[in-house]
């Protein structure tokens, strides 16, 4: 039987293999750990990471509610870069609960992907 853990790591390679992020519409990568979750906007031409955010220091509201602040933090950073257009890399994990609030609330605050 397949682990949690083997299962998004099989996943996880698999999207690695299909997209990539460049400077004009770079990699926003996604992490979530049990207490904070954690997004990047990453070159992978360059290898560099754009403009990173995390959970960390925002108070107050349930998970969910933290991820779309996190979301909209991004996507104010992002705009502050110049980047409007994004690939989205949900790293193995699926489109639900705090992954997707993230999502949203940065498409709310002007991404497009």
């Amino acid at each position: 039987m397949i682990s949690k853990k083997d299962r998004r790591n099989k996943i996880k390679a698999r999207i690695r293999g299909k997209i990539s992020g460049t400077a004009a519409r770079p990699r926003m990568s996604v992490f979530r750990s049990n207490k904070q979750i954690y997004v990047q906007l990453i070159d992978d031409l360059a290898g560099k990471t754009l403009a990173s955010t995390s959970s960390k220091g925002i108070e107050g509201g349930t998970k969910c509610e933290i991820a779309a602040k996190v979301g909209q933090a991004i996507a104010g950073k992002a705009q502050a870069a110049g980047i409007t257009e994004v690939v989205f890399d949900r790293n193995g994990y699926l489109f639900h609960g705090r992954v997707k609030s993230l999502a949203d609330a940065a498409r709310e605050g002007g991404l497009k992907f």
